[in-house]
Order: structure tokens, then C-alpha cells, then sequence
């Protein structure tokens, strides 16, 4: 089990000292990865239901400071040594998939090979219309061609392509990724749609769990990922090379009772049965996400999760 952690890039955790701090205490600590999450504007009036809100109410203020997330990666890879360096997720849409595709092929090349690609499709229609994005109701299938873009430019010497939204011959693309045959893909979303998407073009499927209203308990993440793997041999894929890696929220507490504990609220101890029950499901690499706009809390959890919750894994 590997295990990452989300670094916030907004507002005042999210001003450059603490992200850098964030980033090199997981550096330090040997924890495998860390995380930026991706928007570009926010409305001031926002209609679009939030998907993890039982009430469906958007909890950040939009006139907060949110920093580019393919900018902040580029930065923390010149702060760091080994951590690997991830979006959860890039919203594909957002940009044009050529650019994208360069620069995550450019930020592979410079961080030595340590980037990790976790896109989606995106959710908020206010930013599709300000961004002057294709309609929102067709994110889905742009999303799909902007994948199959990144793999054409990734993999092929003469990169070609005839699609709804984008066409392109005649050219060479270079440099290539460090990693081969491409960045690792990493599919966010819990739809249908979104295990369709992971199981024809991802290396994982990364859902975000234990939020209202996307909660996956171990059974609810085993039997959604069938429905991954059975998109992955409709397309010809290895079934068993789709792996999960779940985004979670982590709150490391005093023994927590029983009957109304969610999962990864908890002791070490508790928070360590947790992972081992995930393992269990073919989860094999966890984000973890600590919600607070406090760096040192942040970088405490760290701490306890690598000298409390790691020894008792073995990792």
C-alpha cells in the first residue's frame, strides 16, 4: 500500500510557504505522493448541486486565493526530491488537451519521472461557461477524447488524430513522459461513467470515498470495481491492470466508538484495520485528505500517521 496526501492549495493553507512545507515534510517522511485538486474560477452565485455535500452546497468561498494546480505541481517539483506529484483530480476540460498534454509531458521530464495523472470530468457548469468550454452536457465525451489526445502524443512518433472536437497530423510531439508508455491515469468520479472511463483508459480508478454523497465502504468499492474491470476487457485492456486508489478523508483521534465510527476516524489502531480492510478490495494506493486550513495539524497527522498507523502495516 502506498499512501499520499493532498496538499490544499487555497486560501491561507495554501499560500507558498505552507505548501512547500506540506510538501517537504512528505518528502521527508517517505510517503509516496502528494495531491493538488484543480479549478480555475469560482462563481460568486453557484446553481450546480456540489457532489459531496448531502446538501449539495459548495463549502469554500469563492474570493479565496486557489493557486493553479499544474503551476504549484511544477514549483513543488523544484522543492522536492523523490515524492511523487499528483492531481486530484485535473478537471480535463479545463484546458486544451495538446497544452495539457506538453505540460505534463514537460513536468515528467523535469521532475525525473515522478508525476502522477488523476483526471475528471468536472461538475461545476458555472466554470464550463465561464472558461467558454464545449457544453457542459458533453463533458464527458470531450473528456474521452482529450484521454485518448494524451496516449496519441505519449506513445506515437507521428501523433495523429481525427476526432469531435480535435484533429491533428503532420507533426512530432516531444519530449515524450519519463514514465512509459505514458503518465499513469488515474479516473476519478463514482458514476457509471466514470468506471466505464477508468476501466478503457485508466491505470486506477480514483474515486474520492467517505464524503457525502460519494461514501464506498470496502464491500460498496469491491463490487463497483467488477464493473471497472468489465470496462477494461470490453476494451481489450488486462482486466487486472486497473488498480483502485481512493482519495479519503483521514482524522486520526483517541479510540473512537464502534457504532458510529466511519472509517479512517479513529486510533492508529483503528485507522490501520481500515487500510487493511481496503487492501483487501484491491485498494493500493490511499490519498489522504486532513480538512483543516491549519498547516500544523496537517503535518501532525503526518507525523502520527507515519510513526503510529505505518508500523503497524509494515510499509
Amino acid at each position: 500500500m502506498e499512501i499520499g496526501w493532498v496538499v490544499c492549495t487555497r486560501g491561507k493553507i495554501g499560500q507558498r510557504a505552507h505548501i512547500v512545507r506540506l510538501a517537504q515534510h512528505a518528502d521527508r517522511l517517505n510517503f509516496s505522493s502528494i495531491w493538488v485538486t484543480d479549478h480555475i474560477v469560482m462563481p460568486v452565485e453557484m446553481q450546480t448541486r456540489y457532489p459531496y455535500s448531502t446538501t449539495g452546497a459548495f463549502p469554500l468561498d469563492p474570493s479565496e486565493d486557489y493557486l493553479e494546480a499544474l503551476t504549484v505541481l511544477s514549483y513543488l517539483a523544484g522543492c522536492t526530491e523523490r515524492v511523487k506529484l499528483g492531481t486530484s483530480a485535473l478537471i480535463l476540460p479545463n484546458r486544451n488537451p495538446m497544452v495539457a498534454a506538453k505540460m505534463l509531458a514537460t513536468m515528467d521530464v523535469l521532475s525525473n519521472g515522478r508525476m502522477l495523472l488523476g483526471v475528471g470530468v468536472g461538475w461545476m457548469e458555472e466554470e464550463f461557461k465561464a472558461l467558454g468550454l464545449p457544453p457542459f452536457a458533453e463533458r464527458a465525451a470531450y473528456s474521452d477524447e482529450c484521454l485518448r489526445i494524451f496516449k496519441e502524443l505519449w506513445t506515437k512518433d507521428d501523433p495523429s488524430f481525427n476526432g469531435r472536437y480535435h484533429s491533428f497530423s503532420g507533426i512530432k510531439f516531444a519530449p515524450k513522459p519519463i514514465q512509459k508508455p505514458h503518465l499513469p491515469l488515474w479516473v476519478g468520479g463514482h458514476t457509471a461513467a466514470a468506471r466505464r472511463r477508468a476501466g478503457q483508459f485508466g491505470d486506477a480508478w480514483h474515486p474520492v470515498a467517505q464524503r457525502p454523497a460519494g461514501i464506498l465502504s470496502p464491500q460498496d468499492l469491491g463490487q463497483a470495481m467488477i464493473t471497472v474491470r468489465q470496462a477494461a476487457e470490453q476494451a481489450g485492456r488486462d482486466p487486472l491492470s486497473v488498480t483502485i486508489s481512493l482519495r479519503i478523508a483521514l482524522n486520526l483521534v483517541a479510540t473512537a466508538a464502534a457504532a458510529d465510527r466511519r472509517p479512517f476516524a479513529g486510533s492508529p489502531s483503528q485507522v490501520a484495520d481500515d487500510i487493511q480492510r481496503y487492501a483487501e478490495v484491491g485498494v493500493r494506493h490511499l490519498v489522504l485528505d486532513v480538512m483543516t486550513n491549519d498547516p500544523n495539524i496537517v503535518t501532525d497527522a503526518m507525523d502520527r500517521f507515519a510513526n503510529e498507523v505505518r508500523p503497524r502495516l509494515g510499509i
